[in-house]
């Protein structure tokens, strides 16, 4: 038990090393930028992208993610039954009976109530479970090693943000060191040390800059049709079968739904995002009418109403 504690808190450590790592090339180029190069000229609009660039890296890493609300755990009772059935199909047909109470939508492979047997709980549609963060996270997309956390619903803008913000970090800084890097190479240039900082601001700018663009660009993608990575690489599963583009409503609400209707706060780091992580509109009405919801009368208490159902499903 001490060893598996000790290993456990090792890699607690060990995950904030990329964190680490981030921070110190940040501190420095911020350092190089402002104290040894000192452009004058380009401080304000530099410390304006400074600021957003490290205000959305510190939401993406310290904005927990959020896990299903109490009403998809199971119930004491409802675990034992489960627990006790050794029947697979009998199993199912419990969580079938738990799922009538819950706006739950996508299946499993063989069509069966999505449930996570180590959090105990009924998954809502687009929740999974993180091993490293060993919890069940409300539309997950992965787990970032760069920000040491889960990336969902919770802080997904937050992390396009900071995406789209260090790009532009990267990109002022190679445009605005670049005319310095010509000098270097000219002869212009004559002290030493600026001489390093300039050949190491362009690099390490240039470098972040490539490498962020092809991830920026992917995530764009995403959003435009409403998918998280992992659904990206396995299609959501709903009664009638696999559908990739069963949360895709059109390219202006699928942005809604990531960054709010308000677009003042699309580039703000605030919480914009519509919903509440746990149910999602659909593109098909065939989906909406699932059997396990045929009885709405048990989920208008969460403000499910007939009315905002039509409203939130879309025909296909």
């Amino acid at each position: 038990m001490a060893l598996s504690r000790g290993l456990r808190c090792c890699r607690r450590v060990l995950a904030w090393v990329p964190v680490v790592i981030i921070t110190l090339v940040v501190l420095w180029s911020y350092y190089a930028y402002v104290c040894e190069l000192c452009l004058v000229a380009y401080l304000l609009i530099f410390h304006v992208i400074f600021v957003l660039f490290v205000w959305t890296y510190w939401k993406s890493i310290f904005t927990l993610p959020q896990q299903p609300d109490k009403k998809f755990h199971m119930s004491y009772a409802d675990k034992e039954r489960y627990e006790n059935e050794e029947r697979p199909e009998a199993q199912r047909q419990i969580l079938a009976e738990i799922a009538r109470k819950l706006p739950v939508y996508t299946r499993t492979g063989n069509g069966a109530v999505r449930f996570c047997d180590r959090c105990q709980l009924i998954k809502p549609d687009r929740c999974h479970h993180c091993s490293v963060c060993a919890m069940c996270v409300l539309k997950m997309d992965h787990h970032c090693p760069w920000v040491n956390n889960c990336i969902g619903f919770s802080n997904y803008k937050f992390f396009l943000l900071f995406l789209a913000y260090s790009l532009l970090y990267c990109i002022y800084i190679a445009a605005t060191v670049f005319k310095y890097f010509i000098k270097y190479w000219t002869g212009d240039l004559t002290n030493g040390q600026s001489k390093f900082h300039v050949l190491f601001l362009l690099f390490v700018a240039v470098m972040f800059f490539v490498s962020l663009l092809f991830l920026f660009g992917y995530h764009c993608w995403l959003v435009s049709r409403n998918r998280s990575t992992l659904e990206a690489f396995s299609a959501p599963l709903f009664q009638n079968g696999p559908d990739k583009n069963g949360f895709n409503l059109g390219f202006i609400k699928n942005l809604q739904q990531v960054f709010g209707e308000e677009k003042k706060l699309w580039l703000v780091p605030v919480v914009s995002s519509q919903g509440d992580g746990h149910s999602f509109p659909m593109r098909t009405l065939c989906e909406a009418r699932n059997p396990l919801l045929i009885n709405e009368e048990q989920w208008e208490d969460d403000g499910l109403d007939e009315e905002n159902c039509g409203k939130e499903i879309n025909c296909a």
